[in-house]
């Protein structure tokens, strides 16, 4: 049956469907090399029109599995029936799949018929390209990407070198290897799995290889996660019944250094609730020498223009905004031709601005912070450029949005792999969960659960220097990529 086109199709569908349980919460890492290496074997010689078809499917598995609680969010918080919200995650999934089935139908197009271009290059740098391009066009959604998957595995090692992008293009490296090997024969079993064992051992190496160092004594954070139900975050009549809580779970750690609520746990505009509420706090905080973070919502009424922003109680009037803005969630791309036809989304009423690209950081603890808000975390190009001002990083969201799905844990993930790209400390701070406080090498040291009223606390090291990655960024990695496919679609045709 797997000769057959059904066949080979229902087995690119479930292959792509077990890739997601290489991620969070599952971490069974090499799944997704197994996965990959059965797609590759599928695509090899196949026709463009085949080739599109079965990455599409697997594509479809992919993100049917690992994207499907977008539809959480739509059916509990923008009055949508079941039917509806499935419908358009379905078609969000048919989308994302269409990324690799393009590529996939270019590499058949191609015709490299010799395996070992195929599968050694051309299929693992044509994966990871579209992984790159899925990262920025139309905003970007570089969820899923490869190498997060390998977070906990050998290859998490070159994290530091070239970033989440090189360590998935050496983890479908790896799938190809496996896939080349069995096409191959004897011929390729003992230089590939010396191959194998290399890239994966050089991996392993660098985990222990340290790229930055202490920048002072420790300190001890807290991590407020107050639980506040989304349906009640913004009622008015709940705004004092909100704050009380923040501030009763902040007072049970005043011996803390730091303290950090997450993103727009003060839920109203800063201006309404400076003198009133934040002031009174930031004088009794002092006293007790406790630093505070919080996500507050920001109003420049000359402008009137809305920013999701975080602000630290030592420089008053001083905040983070959000850059990295969710389409359908914080805006509405075309306003004007949408705002009625997907009036379903869980969208606001007022679209919010991005902050500039370039911020003076925060300091909190007595040291400069790289702040970020929600999705930016998945964003390692953009948070590289708080870096090496930046003693560690903070991270304040609301995955509420999400309930209890896959999609806090794989963002907890994103958080863990920008610790080890950066070689900074990472203090996630979430309304309903994960919350964590993550070390340089990516490793948890706490971490709460979801949907409960919880404090996390440990004690974060202040770093200094920088590594390879963000020294030199995804660049490195995109132009290899680019240089691999043109000189595998050249070279693979002649042999």
């Amino acid at each position: 049956m797997l000769n057959t086109g059904a066949g080979k199709g229902l087995a690119a569908l479930l292959a792509g469907a077990l890739l997601p349980l290489g991620f969070a919460p599952f971490g069974l890492f090499p799944l997704p090399l197994l996965a990959l290496a059965v797609l590759a074997s599928l695509l090899y010689r196949a026709l463009p029109r085949s080739a599109f078809l079965y990455a599409w499917l697997f594509g479809v598995g992919q993100f049917g599995v690992g994207v499907s609680w977008i539809y959480i969010s739509i059916y509990l918080y923008g009055d949508a029936s079941l039917a509806l919200s499935v419908a358009v995650m379905l078609l969000f999934v048919a989308i994302l799949a269409v990324y690799f089935a393009l590529a996939a139908a270019a590499l058949a197009r191609a015709a490299i018929h010799s395996a070992g271009w195929f599968f050694l290059a051309g299929f693992p740098a044509a994966w990871l390209f579209t992984e790159w391009v899925r990262s920025w066009l139309f905003t970007g959604f570089p969820w899923l990407n490869l190498g997060y998957s390998q977070i906990d595995g050998p290859l998490a090692g070159y994290a530091a070198v070239s970033g989440v992008y090189g360590v998935g293009w050496l983890a479908a490296l790896s799938a190809g290897l496996l896939a080349w090997m069995l096409y191959a024969g004897r011929s390729a079993r003992l230089p590939g799995a010396a191959v194998l064992l290399l890239i994966w051992s050089a991996g392993f190496a660098l985990q222990h290889h340290d790229w930055t160092e202490s920048a002072g004594a420790p300190f001890t954070a807290t991590l407020v996660q107050g639980n506040i139900s989304q349906d009640l975050k913004w009622r008015s009549d709940q705004q004092q019944s909100t704050l009380e809580t923040y501030v009763a779970l902040t007072r049970q750690h005043l011996d803390s250094d730091l303290v950090v609520w997450p993103e727009t746990a003060v839920p109203a505009y800063y201006d309404s609730v400076d003198m009133e509420f934040l002031e009174p706090l930031r004088r009794e905080l002092q006293q007790h020498e406790v630093s505070l973070l919080t996500g507050v919502p920001v109003l420049d009424r000359r402008n009137w223009e809305f920013f999701n922003a975080v602000i630290s109680l030592e420089q008053p009037g001083h905040f983070y905004f959000k850059e990295h803005l969710v389409p359908f969630g914080e805006y509405l791309p075309l306003r004007d031709w949408l705002a009625q036809v997907l009036s379903f989304l869980p969208v606001p009423e007022g679209d919010f601005s991005a902050g500039p690209p370039r911020q003076l950081p925060l300091i909190a603890a007595g040291h400069p912070v790289g702040a970020s808000i929600c999705y930016e975390i998945a964003f390692g190009e953009q948070l590289i450029r708080s870096v090496p001002s930046a003693a560690y990083l903070v991270n304040v969201s609301n995955d509420a949005w999400f309930g209890d799905s896959l999609a806090p844990h794989q963002h907890l993930e994103m958080a863990r792999m920008r610790a080890r790209e950066m070689g900074r400390y990472v203090l996630r701070a979430t309304n309903t969960g994960v919350s964590a406080i993550i070390d340089a090498d990516g490793r948890l040291l706490s971490r709460s659960e979801l949907f409960e009223t919880q404090t996390v606390t440990a004690q974060v090291e202040p770093r200094s220097g920088i590594t390879p990655y963000v020294r030199w960024g995804n660049w490195p990695v995109v132009t290899g990529l680019l240089a691999v496919l043109l000189v595998a679609g050249i070279r693979g045709r002649k042999l």
